[in-house]
Parts: C-alpha cells; structure tokens; sequence
C-alpha cells in the first residue's frame, strides 16, 4: 500500500525483448504478494526523419508498439491477464516517457538489455537513466 492508503502502482516498461519480459514477471511476482497494481507500459513515437531518411508515412508506429504490448501480455499471462494489470501504450521515447511515469508510481521495473550500443557499459540507454532520474525507486532486471 501506498502512504495515502490506494494500492502500490508498479510501473514497467515493455519492449518485448527477454528482458521486459522478466521484468513483467518480476512485478507480478511482486504485485500479487503485496497487493499492488501493475501499469505495464510500451512507449512509442516517430523516429526524427534526420535519423530515418525514407518516407516514414506509411508504417503505423502506434500499431507496432501495440502489438509488442499485446504478445508481451500473452507470453506471460497467457489468455486471462490478472485484473490489477493494466496494459498501456505511452507516447514518447522511453527514457523521458518513463522517467515522467515514474511521478506516479511506487516503483519502477524494466528490463536490462545490454549494452545500448556502447562496448563495455553494463546497461542500456533506458535503464541507465532511468536509475538515475526516476522519481521512483527502480528494479533492474538483467535478460
């Protein structure tokens, strides 16, 4: 329970990779013993057209993010998804969109997928600030 008496919001970013999966099943885990509600979110946006250069018009980026949300939800819960678990796609790039999500929870769980593109670093881009920044206290889980 939270201090004003509501239950604990876990807040957990999915991705789909083996990662976010874990770290789904951590919260669960943790949710079910405790009594607290999970907020399982994707976070999505459209790639700045300088990085992209071809004509991004026709791919449905809101869409994708919504069906790794959806296998993400089936692989662990299978068909009946618990009742405190409430899937959720959030606009914006992960690491700002979940760092301001974590305003509202209790704790925050994400996946640790490696190396985010830079040898010799222990953590992705999205974990790594979400340690620091977060406004909550945050659980890593590695792959």
């Amino acid at each position: 329970m939270s201090p004003s008496g509501q239950p604990l919001t876990i807040l957990v970013g999915i991705d789909g990779s083996p990662a976010s999966l874990g770290a789904l099943r951590e919260a669960a885990l943790l949710a079910h013993s405790v009594g607290a509600h999970i907020k399982a979110v994707t976070c999505w946006s459209h790639p700045n057209p300088y990085v992209v250069p071809y004509a991004l018009g026709a791919f449905d980026f809101e869409g994708a993010a919504q069906s790794i949300l959806d296998e993400s939800m089936q692989t662990v819960f299978g068909t009946s998804v618990p009742t405190y678990v409430s899937p959720q796609l959030l606009h914006g790039h992960p690491r700002s969109a979940l760092i301001s999500a974590s305003r509202h929870a209790g704790l925050l769980i994400v996946g640790r997928r490696g190396t985010g593109g830079f040898n010799g670093l222990l953590m992705g881009s999205v974990s790594a600030a979400c340690s620091i920044h977060a406004q909550c206290p945050v659980m890593i889980v590695p792959a």
